[in-house]
């Protein structure tokens, strides 16, 4: 093939590319594009060209004034610039979604080395941000599996919960987890995802407590260059990186109102508006939610909207307290002690009668997570053998067994009525049994929040918070 013949087919060649490629003049008008990137940004060639590359908002490309006017030019044509730049970007595409994206940019010279313009090519990296993001969750996931997709249990209640799971999945609804912290919340988010219709699509997850106001609103829809201090790229928010699939956001019942509000809007409109731009978008989410609190009692206390509320609790599952479950403990300590016999290599081959006689009757404020937390102390401090009483964490040695006003909150008619109760007289302790709760750590621990925190399965801002809604005074709690 000669030069003639190239030149002739050259637009047939260009378009074979998998990677989008486009030709920007001087003046940064789009001059030619090809099918690959129409396919990218969803611009058709005769919408595109003749237009500003500015159009696509890359948060990577740097443009400077020229001195003889207002007008702009690409900083590639300054002078002492490389004439190649690969950088990875964001782009906006046509719907007003964003494109991850890596770009290599090279100038065009004439013979005597004015630049003419520039051909670019973007590969698309959304795929590659997906599956990053989806190595990052499995990792997290690997000492979970086993039983219902990684959740635990035989008793009459958790197979009703599995049942219960199954049928959410199947529904496009929005769901709400209730259930105390290390109850399993997650896992079974997970579960809903992978059992529902939208399986192969992504499955996104936040911990709404985790972030303050501002750093949660940009999480959840994405920022734009410029948005505020230090937005220094376009950002994908949580909603876009779910189109198509599942968003898990947990511990809900923490979100500002503020925020509420524009969670409200996406469910309702599914429309989501980057911060720093004024260009909704359409999403096609599922919404999963999760949290400990009682979110009726913090309507009542104007902390969380009703409206909200109502939009969220289509599908609501309750999560039994491992004390209301006590018969699945055996299961649960032989699958741990497996997963950490394998783990350790240590011959640590189960409980004695008294250490589980303990477990039994012990009330776990941190439901599984503590269990599995207790047995990986126990792991530590054993050598071989059996796991004796000794060899268990102090605050579940020493304890005297379940406490009353425990015992009283164990209720039967839980597992003959299941889900047909509200919410609030099944799933959640009522605040007395929070601060009973709390107290009796703390007493434990010595006042030692840290140690508190452990024992309840929660972090330790948690723990501080809680002395201070219920008023709770060390010293006082510690000299009676």
């Amino acid at each position: 093939m000669n030069e003639k013949e190239i030149n002739r087919y050259w637009k047939k060649i260009i378009n074979t590319m998998n990677d989008g490629l486009m030709l920007v003049g001087r003046d940064g008008a789009i001059l030619m594009v090809n099918k690959a990137f129409e396919q990218l940004t969803g611009y058709r060639a005769d919408e595109i060209v003749g237009r500003s590359c500015t159009v696509l908002d890359c948060d990577a490309c740097e443009r400077v004034i020229k001195k003889d006017g207002d007008q702009w030019q690409c900083a590639l044509f300054e002078p002492g610039q490389k004439d190649i730049k690969r950088c990875r970007c964001v782009i906006t595409k046509k719907d007003g979604t964003l494109l991850p994206a890596l770009k290599n940019a090279s100038v065009l010279r004439d013979d005597h080395g004015h630049p003419l313009g520039t051909v670019e090519n973007l590969a698309d990296l959304s795929e590659l941000d997906r599956l990053d993001q989806e190595v990052d969750q499995l990792s997290r996931q690997l000492d979970q599996s086993g039983g219902f997709h990684g959740i635990l249990g035989n008793s009459a209640i958790m197979r009703k919960t599995f049942e219960v799971i199954q049928k959410a999945a199947l529904s496009d609804a929005p769901v709400i987890i209730y259930g105390e912290s290390g109850t399993g919340k997650e896992l079974v988010a997970r579960a809903i995802h992978r059992l529902g219709r939208r399986k192969e699509g992504p499955y996104v997850q936040l911990n709404c407590a985790a972030l303050n106001e501002a750093l949660l609103e940009s999480e959840l829809f994405g920022h734009v260059k410029g948005a505020f201090t230090g937005a220094y790229r376009h950002r994908r928010g949580r909603f876009e990186a779910a189109n198509g699939g599942d968003i898990f956001l947990d511990e809900i019942g923490d979100v500002p109102m503020s925020i509420q509000v524009k969670l409200l809007r996406v469910l309702e409109a599914k429309q989501v508006e980057r911060v720093g731009d004024h260009k909704p978008f359409s999403v096609d989410v599922r919404i999963i939610t999760a949290t400990n609190k009682n979110l009726e009692d913090l309507i009542a206390r104007k902390q969380f909207r009703e409206d909200f509320f109502f939009r969220i609790n289509v599908f609501p599952i309750f999560l039994p307290p491992l004390r209301n479950r006590s018969e699945d403990i055996p299961l649960l300590v032989n699958s741990f002690i497996a997963r950490l016999q394998a783990a350790t290599g240590k011959e640590i081959t189960g409980l004695t009668s008294v250490a589980m006689e303990r477990f039994m009757e012990y009330y776990w404020p941190g439901n599984v997570r503590e269990l599995k937390s207790a047995l990986e102390f126990a792991f530590v401090v054993a050598e071989d053998g059996l796991i004796d009483l000794d060899q268990l964490p102090p605050n579940i040695a020493t304890a005297g067994g379940m406490h009353k006003y425990l015992k009283q909150s164990i209720s039967d008619s839980l597992a003959h009525n299941g889900y047909r109760q509200t919410h609030s007289s099944l799933s959640l302790p009522p605040q007395n049994t929070e601060k009973n709760a709390l107290i009796d750590a703390l007493q434990q621990t010595q006042g030692n929040q840290t140690q508190a925190a452990r024992i309840l399965g929660v972090n330790r801002v948690t723990v501080w918070n809680r002395m201070k809604k219920y008023g709770i005074d060390v010293k006082k709690i510690l000299s009676t």
